[in-house]
This record gives C-alpha cells, structure tokens and sequence, in this order.
C-alpha cells in the first residue's frame, strides 16, 4: 500500500496529460475588453476571423477590431498589410498588441522571426485546413412579373472560388432573360474563370478567360482571354484596392451579318473591395480594353456588387453591369447594362 499514492500520481499524470497537451495546443484571442476565446483558428480574411470552439456547434466570427492579440503554434499563410507574405507561427506579446511571428524555412519566405503589430495582420489561413474549407460558394436569384404586356423576367448568379497558399481560383456564371408580349426575346449570358499567383510586396500575376452571350448588342459569343500584372494598391482588413494591366485576346461571333472578329488588346483593370461596413459589403471592378489590331476601337466593362447579409448565411444582394463598345455589331448599341436584385446564400 506505500505505493499507492504514486500509483494514483501516475494515473493522474496519464489521465491529464492529454488534456494538458490539447490545451496547450490550443489557439487564444486576447481581446481589448480584457477577455480571451480558446479554441482554433481557421482563418482571418476581410476583418473577420473565425475561431472553432469545444463548446460551440458553429464557428464563430470574430470581428478583428476587437482583438487585441493572438497566440498559435499551428502553421498560418500569413499576409501583412505592406504585402509581405510568410509561412510560419504566432505569438502574442505579454500586454501589448504585438506580434511574434517565426518564419518555417522551405515555404514562402525562409527562417524569419521579427514581431508586428497585429493590425498589420490582414489575412490568416491555416496550412492544415481542408480542401472545403478553402472553398467559397454563393448563389443567388431574382424573379419580377408584371401585368403590363406579360413581361416575365428572371436572373440567377453563382460563384464559386478557392484560395491556396499562394494562389487564388474564381468561376462564376450569371444569367438574365426577359420576356415580354410582342417583343423579341432578351437575353445575356456571361461567366468565367480567373486565377490570381501572389508575389511578394503584394504583386500578382493574373490570367483568366471569359464568355459573353448578348442579344443587345448582337453578340452571339464574345470569348476572351487575358494574362497580366497588378498590385494591391491598398490591402487592410477593412478594404483592398487593386491595378492592373494586361493584354486580352478577343474572338467575337454575332448574330446578324457582322463578320466575326479576332483581335489583340491591351486591358488596364482595378478593383475596389470595401468589406467593414456593418452588414454591407461593396464590391466594383472596371476593365477597358484598346485594340492594338482594329483601328480606334475601345471597349469597358464595369461591375458593382452591393451585399447586405442576413441571418444563416443569407443576403439580398443589388447589382449591375455596364458594357460599352465603341464599334458594336448593331451601330446605335454601343452600350448595354443590366440591373439585378435577388436573394441568395454563401458558403464562406
């Protein structure tokens, strides 16, 4: 029986190391209020970071304004507001709103180890999550009936996206039709598929191909596709602005008796992200291309995206588009626009 209290010592130790290894493993927030969450961090993007939790059926967003500071021993693509991105560990600094970070060698950067303030943190994303977690995917639709003249018009939008560790990949497809007594019928598809490669300083190569369907302006397949630089002119965890340049090969097919068109371009493109504003999110990006192989013609395409999100995931959702050419198939249409609203849901 002397051996009993080492016994009961060892199966203690045994029982708890577990927990106590969990435990220390485990990532905290220091918020500025005093208080702290345990639990795991999936990601920080857009001022939101999410935190998984033992206690809670759902993840729970975290507005990155209230965090004070962070500690984690699990790998993060880390993105600093100056562009800098590094692959390594966080550690927070004891009463201060600074961080400790260690660079791991064989990733982005190599063995670095220096400390900022964590408001220069702008995006987190744990090297560990799984393929679906990396995936964002939205859907939304639109319907309007009026009496007048039977008019019956319908539009449907989805989005799908990924985000590596040093690369990002966007599709998205959208729809309208209208229909009306005596009138011809109103159409227009587009969609796409771009791909963004991060370089340091917050550089980007950019590469993507796109269709367009428009029965405005005649265009029975406008295909192109295009490859170009940019850089986040402004990157913080409110908003990001982006600018670009490019050059776009454009194959055109129409369906009067306007003969198909194949030519070069040079495109300069920017975008504007503005996503801590409440529920609002606010997206616009704006392309205009310059022929290099027909003679004076330019086009542009610009796009704004207005999103209040709701509860479970939801959002209503206002858009619209403008396309303008300077030389269109049917002389007198050089521009068309379209505008949406609808009700959708996110996977995010």
């Amino acid at each position: 029986m002397k051996y009993f209290p080492l016994v009961i010592t060892f199966w203690l130790a045994a029982a708890l190391a577990p927990a106590a290894y969990a435990q220390s493993n485990k990532d905290t927030l220091f918020f500025k209020a005093g208080n702290l969450m345990i639990g795991e961090i999936k990601s920080l993007d857009r001022g939101v970071v999410t935190i998984e939790t033992n206690y809670s059926d759902k993840d729970f967003a975290v507005e990155w304004t209230k965090v004070k500071s962070l500690r984690s021993s699990s790998q993060f693509l880390i993105t600093l507001s100056n562009g800098q991105r590094i692959t390594g560990t966080l550690y927070a600094q004891e009463l201060t709103d600074t961080v400790h970070i260690i660079g791991v060698s064989g990733k982005v950067t190599t063995d670095q180890s220096f400390y900022v303030p964590v408001r220069q943190i702008v995006y987190l994303k744990g090297l560990k999550e799984s393929f679906i977690s990396r995936m964002r995917a939205s859907v939304d639709a639109g319907l309007n009936l009026t009496k007048a003249n039977n008019l019956r018009q319908f539009n449907a939008k989805i989005a799908l996206g990924y985000t590596g560790n040093h690369m990002t990949f966007d599709a998205y497809g959208q729809a309208l039709t209208s229909i009306q007594d005596s009138v011809e019928r109103t159409q227009r598809l587009d969609g796409g598929i771009s791909s963004q490669y991060f370089l340091p300083k917050d550089w980007f190569l950019s590469m993507g191909i796109n269709f367009l369907a428009n029965t405005e302006q005649a265009i029975k397949l406008r295909t192109t596709g295009k490859v170009g630089i940019g850089k986040y002119v402004m990157h913080t965890n409110r908003k990001y602005w982006s600018a670009g340049s490019g050059l776009n090969i454009n194959n055109e097919n129409f369906s009067n008796q306007t003969s198909s068109r194949n030519s070069l371009e040079f495109f300069a493109a920017s975008e504007l992200n503005l996503f801590d504003i409440g529920d609002l999110n606010f997206l616009a990006n704006a392309f205009v291309y310059r022929s290099l192989t027909e003679n004076k013609r330019w086009r542009s395409d610009i796009k704004i995206d207005l999103k209040y999100d709701l509860p479970r995931d939801f959002y209503i959702k206002f858009g619209g588009t403008v396309n303008y050419d300077n030389r269109p198939a049917i002389p007198g249409n050089e521009t068309d626009f379209i505008l949406t609203f609808g009700v959708g849901w996110e996977l995010d």
